[in-house]
Order: structure tokens, then sequence, then C-alpha cells
């Protein structure tokens, strides 16, 4: 078995060097209308980014704001192609919790807008989207309710989890831009405690506040 996993790892090493001497002989054969060309492009790339950008502040995003009304999420969802709807209660330590940590991810994911709505102000949206345990994040993908972070499960089972933890967990919907390793929690050599549910499973939790 060690042999095997031997040969497989020089395998893959020739291939990753093979591959990087293909790009430096790519490098090296440049001529300056190349480089004028990439120039252009990389120009025009952080032309659009910025325009994106522009939209994104327009839309709200960059803050942690709350939704009065249940026909918010939907014209948010409409609007924002990434977005994160925080389900609380006032009264519940852990939705405190959460919004500390949303308010961080905020300003730090412009591409993606995050709001909150109170659970009891917005019967039609829990019951439409089985909202049973608080606190729960639906996380919204392109309009369409990718996966959801009900109460703490997903996040160590415990109340000092880092804003980290909370962001490489959202990061598994794919609704912010993310370079983390998505296999491995923050801190973290392997899985251990993290354990991701599966998606859209609405449960009551024993640990966590419920409505």
């Amino acid at each position: 078995m060690d042999q095997i996993q031997n040969i497989l790892q020089n395998q893959i090493l020739k291939a990753a060097e093979e591959k990087i001497d293909a790009e430096i002989d790519k490098l090296d054969n440049l001529t300056e209308d190349d480089l004028e060309n990439i120039r252009r492009k990389r120009v025009h790339e952080m032309k659009l980014r910025q325009q994106q950008m522009q939209q994104w502040k327009t839309n709200g995003h960059g803050e942690y704001t709350e939704i009065a009304e249940e026909k918010e999420f939907f014209e948010i969802a409409k609007k924002s192609s990434n977005f994160v709807c925080h389900f609380y209660r006032d009264d519940f330590f852990r939705c405190k919790v959460i919004d500390k940590h949303l308010s961080i991810l905020a300003r730090k994911h412009m591409e993606t807008k995050f709001c909150k709505i109170n659970a009891e102000k917005c019967p039609f949206l829990t019951e439409r989207l089985r909202i049973k345990t608080l606190p729960t994040l639906a996380l919204v993908k392109d309009a369409k309710t990718k996966d959801y972070v009900v109460g703490f499960s997903d996040l160590g089972n415990t109340d000092d989890f880092s804003t980290d933890v909370l962001e490489w967990r959202i990061a598994h919907a794919a609704v912010i831009e993310y370079s983390g390793d998505l296999l491995v929690p923050p801190g973290q050599a392997t899985k251990s405690k993290f354990k991701i549910k599966s998606k859209k499973t609405i449960r009551e939790n024993e640990d966590d506040d419920s409505d």
C-alpha cells in the first residue's frame, strides 16, 4: 500500500513540475503584444469588478441589516445573487452570537448580502422554509435556498466558535468568495467535531434555542 501511495505521489509531483515548466516556457516566449493584451485584459477585469462593487453597494452590501417585512426577503433574493439571512429572536443569546459574526462577515464579503429577520414576525416565511430551530441561517444563491446553518451543530456545538469557522461553513453553499480549504475547518488538522449535516434538514436540537 505504501509503495502504491509513493508511486501516485511521484506521478502527481512529476505532473505538477511539468505543468510549471510549461508555464515558465510560455512566459519566456511572450512578446510585447502578448504582454499588452494581458495588461488590457487585466484593466478590463478591474473595471468590471469596480462596477460590480458599486452595484453591490447600491444594493446595500457591506453592512448587516434587518429585514422589516417578509416581502423584502424575496426582493433581496432577486437583487443579490448571494444572500445570507439570519432568522432570530430577540431573547435568544445564540442569535446575538450570530449577529456579532455576521456583522464582521458583511464587511468582509461585499459580494454577499447579509440580513436578519425576526422569526416571530414572518410566519409565512418560516413555514415555507421550515424554520424550526433558532438561530437558523438561510443561504440563498441565485434566488434559491441552497443550504441552512441550523443552530450551532455545524459550528462545533459551542458558543465560542470563531468568525472564521462560520465563514467556512457558509462557504459550503458557495454564497461567498472563499479561498480556504472546504474539507478542513479553520485551525483544525482534520474535520474533527465539525460535522455538516445534509442541506435543507431543519430539526430540533436540545443544545439550541428553539421557537
